[in-house]
Parts: structure tokens; C-alpha cells; sequence
């Protein structure tokens, strides 16, 4: 990859003649620059179909050996949204132009299928997969020649994006930058405080983060007791696979861990969810507690887990410290929260409280909102301080787990038409959702990963 040659600016801290020369040689270069997307999962593929649709050059950088490599980690899992919801607009005008076969559009996929029915072709396509560079992780995004620090000129320097990949660190150019590096990978701990402690870290290789493929795995779950922590849609999918394997091996025992205050709340619409698969599996996981094949504990707080002769699980119920023992399995289904250790040399506007964006943040709030009343939003939403400079998909929702596909498509429909000059488009409205939303009001600690 090419880097380019920027004109060097003045050290004066007076703007003269030869300042406004060379700001106007920065904005006449980066106008030549690609537009850089880091992660090449629906969102960042997305935003790739878009600038191929509005003629921008872009270069997509995926830290994986594949692209959505990290959806790959959870393809066995189905999304509970159908085929209408998960397929970009852009990115299906340019499949139709080949014989991709689309879909149909009312079943559900699972994370493999969405790669390999759809995604895998759309990064093949002649308009796309020469510009996507595989094994390429990014370290750090900064302003040309200057750190967080300085001020002049800042908003004409073209970006500089940091890459490692396995036998060199390459460094290109952009006049923007969309991050779509999601938040998978980066998950909660089981302590209730979010604080990450050594004695769970102590525990790695038995404690599981996300939604394992329980069928791939059954000698490490069969007749063990194993705690599932967590009280949204990626602790249903877990122990909805646990209780197959319990059938065929009954000593299995399933405890449920939550901070609810109770669990008739993590049920969610069941018959009445516009989303009939995300209703059903309200449905499915309480007959199953119902039936006592699953015990529910909460509310529960966790304080900390330690290792014993097996796990022992600490913390506070109704007021009194509990401590819970003989554990052989965790499950942690706590969701994620964003790293922005590539974005440290960048000024951002995040919130506080979610570590959303700043400006998105009381909409999505899920200590205000529930998912039904989050409304579109694009590009002047998501603008930061750091102009050309974006923060995209579940990324952009930073712990708010209330996120959906269709809310990420739209995101960077707004954005690359801001970038390609059209301001009219970018604040335009198409976003069509189901009525309930984008997730069930009662399942306000669902996984942003099955949607």
C-alpha cells in the first residue's frame, strides 16, 4: 500500500499567505484520497457497497484471515431478524448485477449463512474485492504529522492509519475514516461492577465468552454444572443449546444468573414480538424453566468468581453476600463494550455513560429507552469533533446492546453520502423497522450479535 507525499506546513503560529497555500494543497490532496474503512463485516462491506454506488474511492481493512471474521466465531448461532433486514440496499443493487441468487427473504440465517450467502459474495464482486486487504490490523488512526495535541491546520490533514500485518507495520493515507470495528472480541466480565478481575482471568480456559457451539463441543459441557451469566438474548441461544445437550445427558445442570428482578422480565413479547423468532425464543426458554430443567437465581450480583476444586461463583442476593459453589463451566453472556485504543491520537465526542457517540447516546440509552424508540439517525448524528472521522455499527452504540443491522446500513448510507458531497441524501430518512423495534422493551440486555 502507497502512502503519499504531503506538503510540509509552516512551524509560524501567524497564518500568512504560504499557510493558505498550503492549507488549499492539503484539501486539493485529500480529495485524491481513499476514504479508509476498517472492518469488514456487514456494516464495513456495507459502507463499501455505498461509496461504489456514490463512485468514491475507499480501501476496507479487515483484521481477520476472512472477511467477518469475527461473525465467523458465532456462525452457528440464528439471528432472530430474517433475510429483509440483514441485506444492504447498495450492496444488493450491485449482486443483482450477477447471478447471485438472493435468499428468501423471510427465513432466518445464521451467522455462517450471512457470510456465505451474502457477504462472501458481496466482497467478491470486481467493484469491492480488489480494495479489501485481509490480515491487516489496525493499531492507530492520527491526523498527517500532528498527535491529539496540535490544533493548526488539523481539519485539512489528511488521516493516517497504522496497520500490522504479519511481517511489516504499513501506514496509508485517507481523506476519511469509518470505523465498523464493532465490539465482538471485547467482552464484559462476569463481576457485576464491569470491573475485570484476575480471578476470572485465572479462569480463561474455563469460562467461555459469547455463544459457544455447544454441539461442536458436548465432551466439555455433558454432565457438568454449568452457570450461564446473563440476562439477554445470547444467554437464551446458550442455554436454549445446553438444554438439547441436557436431554441426551441428563446430569447436566443449568443455573441461570442475572441481575433482573425477575425472570418473567427476560421473556420479552413471546406470541405478540413483531420478530416471531426473537418471540419464540422467550417462548422455548420459559417452558424450559417452567419445567425446572433450568434453575433461575436473581436477582444476582456477582462480586467476583474464584477456583477452588472447581469454580465458586460470589456475590450478593436479597441484600446478603452469597456465594454459590461447585461450578465445573461459566458461561458469560454479559455483552461487549468498544475499544477505542486505536482512536487514542483523535479527538472524539463519546458519552460517559454508554461510551457511545456522544450525540446518540440519550437515544439509545437503555436506562431511558427501550429498543423500539431508538430512531434513524445518520451522518450529522455520528459527526465528531475529528471531521471525516466516524464511528459506525455496534461500535457507535458502545454498551448499549440495542443495535440491529438495518440501523448500521443506514448509518453509512448517510455518512458516504455526506462524503460524496450530497448533504441532501445524507439526511434523508430510510430506515423501515418492525413496529416493536429493533429489540423487545423487556430485553433491554439482549447480544448485539444475533439481530
Amino acid at each position: 500500500m502507497k502512502t503519499l507525499k504531503i506538503i510540509k506546513q509552516s512551524g509560524s503560529c501567524c497564518t500568512t499567505a504560504n499557510d493558505i497555500k498550503t492549507q488549499e494543497a492539503f484539501i486539493d490532496l485529500n480529495k485524491n484520497l481513499p476514504t479508509v474503512i476498517i472492518g469488514a463485516g456487514p456494516i464495513g462491506l456495507a459502507a463499501a457497497a455505498h461509496l461504489v454506488e456514490q463512485n468514491q474511492s475507499f480501501i476496507l481493512l479487515e483484521a481477520g484471515s476472512e472477511i467477518a471474521h469475527n461473525i465467523r466465531t458465532w456462525g452457528h448461532v440464528t439471528l432472530f431478524s430474517p433475510w429483509r433486514y440483514n441485506i444492504n440496499k447498495a450492496a444488493k443493487a450491485l449482486l443483482e448485477e450477477t447471478d447471485w441468487q438472493e435468499p428468501n427473504l423471510e427465513s432466518l440465517p445464521t451467522g455462517h449463512e450471512l457470510i456465505d450467502l451474502y457477504l462472501k459474495p458481496l466482497a467478491e464482486l470486481a467493484q469491492i474485492k480488489p480494495f479489501i486487504h485481509l490480515n491487516s490490523k489496525v493499531v492507530g488512526v492520527s491526523r498527517q504529522l500532528n498527535d491529539k495535541m496540535k490544533s493548526k491546520n488539523r481539519v485539512n490533514q489528511s488521516f493516517k492509519i497504522y496497520i500490522e500485518t504479519e511481517d511489516d507495520i504499513n501506514i496509508i493515507e485517507a481523506k476519511a475514516v469509518i470505523d465498523a470495528t464493532g465490539t465482538w472480541g471485547n467482552p464484559n466480565p462476569a463481576n457485576s461492577t464491569g470491573v475485570w478481575l484476575q480471578n476470572e482471568k485465572a479462569l480463561a480456559g474455563r469460562i467461555e465468552y459469547g455463544i459457544p457451539d455447544i454441539h461442536t463441543n458436548t465432551k466439555r459441557y455433558a454432565n457438568k454444572k454449568i452457570a450461564v451469566i446473563g440476562g439477554g438474548h445470547s444467554a437464551i441461544n446458550t442455554l436454549l443449546s445446553l438444554a438439547a445437550l441436557q436431554k441426551e445427558n441428563p446430569s447436566t445442570k443449568l443455573v441461570w444468573i442475572m441481575r433482573k428482578k425477575s425472570v418473567e422480565e427476560v421473556y420479552g413479547g413471546e406470541n405478540k414480538d413483531a420478530l416471531k423468532a426473537r418471540g419464540a425464543l422467550g417462548i422455548r426458554i420459559h417452558e424450559l424453566v417452567d419445567a425446572g430443567k433450568i434453575e433461575v437465581l436473581t436477582p444476582f450480583y456477582i462480586s467476583m468468581v474464584k477456583k477452588d476444586e472447581k469454580i465458586n461463583i460470589v456475590g450478593t442476593s436479597n441484600g446478603e453476600q452469597t456465594v454459590l459453589t461447585g461450578f465445573d463451566e461459566l458461561i458469560v453472556n454479559a455483552g461487549n463494550r468498544p475499544d477505542f485504543s486505536i482512536n487514542s491520537e483523535l479527538r472524539l465526542s463519546i458519552d460517559n455513560v454508554t461510551e457511545s457517540v456522544q450525540a446518540l447516546a440519550p437515544l439509545i440509552d437503555p436506562n431511558m429507552h427501550s429498543c423500539g424508540t431508538v430512531r434513524a439517525h445518520g451522518e450529522e448524528i455520528l459527526r465528531q469533533p475529528e471531521k471525516g472521522f466516524y464511528i459506525v455499527g455496534a461500535k457507535s452504540y458502545g454498551r448499549a446492546p440495542t443495535f440491529l443491522m438495518a440501523t448500521g446500513y443506514e448509518q453509512v448510507r448517510s455518512i458516504t453520502a455526506y462524503l460524496a458531497g450530497d448533504e441532501e441524501a445524507s439526511q434523508r430518512v430510510e430506515l423501515e423497522l418492525p413496529e416493536t423495534g429493533v429489540c423487545s422493551s423487556n430485553l433491554s440486555n439482549q447480544s448485539n450479535t444475533c439481530c
